[in-house]
């Protein structure tokens, strides 16, 4: 059983956000972080049988920002 899983989030070029997990393949979109967090234990819980299901699942949310100089 792994204790962790992580996901890479990032705001969608479309609108919403999207989630990567890292070392899985794992991926889900959505419209709000909060449908998105939903979205993620739903992928993890088709993707993992019963006894080797994740005891975390951790968000690294990165945001994209552009500053002129």
């Amino acid at each position: 059983m792994n204790k962790e899983i992580i996901f890479l989030v990032e705001e969608s070029p479309e609108g919403g956000y999207e989630a990567r997990a890292l070392g899985y393949s794992i991926f889900t979109q959505a419209e709000t972080l909060n449908e998105l967090k939903e979205g993620i234990r739903d992928a993890v819980k088709c993707h993992f049988e019963e006894g080797e299901m994740p005891l975390i699942i951790r968000l690294h949310i990165v945001k994209e920002e552009v500053v002129k100089a």
